[in-house]
This record gives structure tokens, sequence and C-alpha cells, in this order.
């Protein structure tokens, strides 16, 4: 049985690098979900820099919305995908009007129906700093605490990373 996992934490704490570390030790290429959209200049330039430091280490495909599609495709071609990450994806569900709660179940049940690909999630844990002043981001705070509720179920392994130190919360992955 392969083992998914879930890596948070907080802005600029590691976590994707060390989730790239998980999904890189496979015998072979893995394949990597974007979820981000550039809106503005200043997103452009952190995705280029997410680009620029994978390098050609990973395959990449750009995945906004339909996550489910993007691990389907890559079912028999990869046995390991990174997927950064999940707060963005919740925030293009929102701004798409699509149903969060429903698509995070529908992500919760195909990781606990499939495991011939090793899915690696990662995501922005926003739920420990000031509870935001409007409606829009009190949404988005609780979908993303809900959905990090749910997925940590799923998954086997749930780490935290905290400036850049991995700390296991479920499994042994760090």
């Amino acid at each position: 049985m392969i083992n998914h996992s879930l890596i948070l934490g907080g802005a600029k704490s590691g976590k994707t690098g060390f989730a790239e570390g998980v999904a890189l030790r496979g015998n072979k290429k893995p394949l990597y979900v974007a979820t981000g959209r550039a809106y503005d200049e200043e997103m452009k330039l952190r995705i280029s820099a997410h680009q620029q430091a994978r390098g050609d280490h990973f395959d990449t495909v750009e995945q906004p919305i339909n996550l489910i599609s993007a691990l389907e495709r890559a079912r028999g071609k990869y046995d390991r995908v990174l997927v950064d990450c999940l707060t963005l994806w919740i925030t293009n569900l929102m701004m798409a009007d699509y149903d969060v709660d429903e698509s995070v179940e529908a992500l919760a049940h195909w990781l606990s129906t499939n495991d011939d690909l090793m899915v690696v999630l990662v995501s922005n844990e926003v739920g420990q700093g000031v509870i935001p002043d409007n409606k829009m981001a009190r949404e988005f705070v609780d979908h993303a605490g809900i959905a990090h509720q749910e997925l940590a179920r799923i998954c086997q392994n749930v780490v935290f990373v905290t400036s850049g130190i991995p700390q296991n919360l479920k499994g042994d992955l760090a």
C-alpha cells in the first residue's frame, strides 16, 4: 500500500522543499501538479521562482481546479505526485464559485480509494493566526481548516514544517 502525505506549514516555512525531497525519494521522475494562478506580477514572480527551484527534477502540469483529473492522468505514468498547494487550490475553487467542501470530499475519496500512486499534498496552515476581518477570508480559513482535517484523516503521513524543521504529526516521514 502506498502512503499519501499531507505537508503543512506557514508561509516560507520550508514545507515545499521538504515535500519535494519526499517526492524525489522514488526511483522515477515525479509529477508536480502546480495549482497557482498568476493574478498579478508578484504572483508571476513567485511561480517563476518555484519553477526555477524545481528545475528538471519534476515533470510539471498546471491544474488550478481539477486535481482529480490531473491525478487520474498521472496513474500508470508516475509513482509519485506532488500537489502544491491546496490553499491556492481552495482559493481557485472559491473564486470560480465551486463547492469547496464537495471538492475536498471528492479528493479525499479519490485518495482513500487509490493507492497505486503516492500523493504528497502541500498546504499552508492558516488557522493559527489572527481571525480575518472579512467574510471571504474567514470562509477561506474555515475551508482550509476543514480540508486539512479531512485530508489528515485520509493520509498516512502528516508533517508540520516550521523554520525548515519537519515534525511528524502522523506517520514517520520526517
